[in-house]
C-alpha cells in the first residue's frame, strides 16, 4: 500500500481539522458504528475497490474512525467518510510519544496469530513444560539472516523460546526458495529437511498438499516485508535478526544486566 502515500501524501491532514473533527462529532452521536463502517466500506469500494476494508474501529482521535486494509496500514477517516488522512496517529503523553496506530496493528496480529493452525507451522519447542516463550517467525530459507536465525534454535530452545515457522519465500511462489519451502514441508521428516536446506545442503525434490502459498499470503496480511519477521505473542512484530540472549532479552525471559 506504498501508493497511497504517493497518491494522498498528507495534506488532506491539514484540511481545516478541527472543523472536520467537530462536525464529525456532531454527527456521529446519531449514528451507529456498525452504520458508520458501512458508509466508509461503501463509499471506498466506489472509487478505489482496490482499497479491500478489513475492518473499521472508533479511532482515539475525536471525531474519526480507523479503517484497516490487509497488511496493517491504516487510514483515518472522518464519520461521514468524505475525508481520510493516512499515516501513523501519535498520542503525546508524560512519558513521551505513543504510536496509538502501531498498538492497533499489534492488538490485530495477536488476533491472528490465535486463529492460527499450530499443525500447519515447523516448530522448534523446547521439552513440554519447559517453554517460557512462543515467537512465530515468518522465514526465508535462502536469506542469510533467517539462516543465522535457525542456528541459534538450540540456544532459544535452553532459554525456553518455542519457535514457530510460517513460510515466507521473499522472492514469491515461482521462486527456488518456493519450491524449498515446499520440498522441506513434504519431507519425510520436515524439521530435519528444512534445517539442512537452511545450511546450504540439496534435499529431494517433493511434492505434496501443503500451506507454503497461503502462508507467503498471509505474510502481507501480518505486515510482513522482509525476513526473518519474528512475532511475539502479543502481536508485537520484529523485523530482523537477534542473537538468542537479546530476544530472551525482548520476551522478559533475561535481564539485560544478566
Amino acid at each position: 500500500m506504498k501508493q497511497l502515500s504517493h497518491i494522498f501524501g498528507l495534506g488532506l491532514l491539514l484540511v481545516s481539522f478541527a472543523t472536520y473533527s467537530d462536525a464529525s462529532d456532531t454527527n456521529s452521536e446519531a449514528v451507529s458504528l456498525d452504520e458508520i463502517t458501512q458508509g466508509i466500506i461503501a463509499r471506498i469500494a466506489e472509487v478505489r475497490p482496490d482499497l479491500p476494508i478489513t475492518s473499521v474501529t472508533a479511532s482515539p482521535l475525536a471525531g474519526f474512525y480507523d479503517a484497516a486494509l490487509p497488511g496493517g496500514q491504516i487510514l483515518h477517516f472522518s464519520a461521514d467518510a468524505k475525508y481520510f488522512f493516512t499515516g501513523d496517529l501519535y498520542e503525546v503523553q508524560d512519558v513521551g510519544l505513543v504510536n496509538v496506530t502501531e498498538k492497533s496493528r499489534t492488538d490485530a496480529r495477536k488476533q491472528m496469530l490465535a486463529q492460527l493452525d499450530e499443525s500447519e507451522m515447523l516448530v522448534f519447542s523446547p521439552p513440554k513444560g519447559l517453554v517460557k516463550a512462543t515467537v512465530t517467525v515468518f522465514t526465508d530459507i535462502d536469506c542469510s539472516y533467517c539462516r543465522k536465525l535457525h542456528k541459534e534454535i538450540p540456544d532459544l530452545n535452553r532459554l525456553g523460546i518455542a519457535v514457530r515457522y510460517l513460510a515466507y519465500p521473499r522472492a514469491g511462489i515461482d521462486s527456488e526458495s518456493y519450491d524449498k519451502y515446499v520440498s522441506a514441508w513434504c519431507a519425510d521428516n520436515p524439521k530435519i529437511a528444512l534445517t539442512r536446506a537452511k545450511n546450504g545442503q540439496a534435499i529431494e525434490d517433493r511434492t505434496c498438499e501443503n500451506p507454503v502459498a497461503a502462508q507467503f499470503q498471509l505474510g502481507g496480511e501480518f505486515g510482513v516485508n522482509s525476513t526473518p519477521s519474528i512475532i511475539h505473542e502479543d502481536g508485537t512484530l520484529m523485523p530482523g535478526y537477534l542473537p538468542a540472549d537479546k530476544l530472551a532479552e525482548t520476551l522478559g525471559i533475561l535481564d539485560p544486566a544478566s
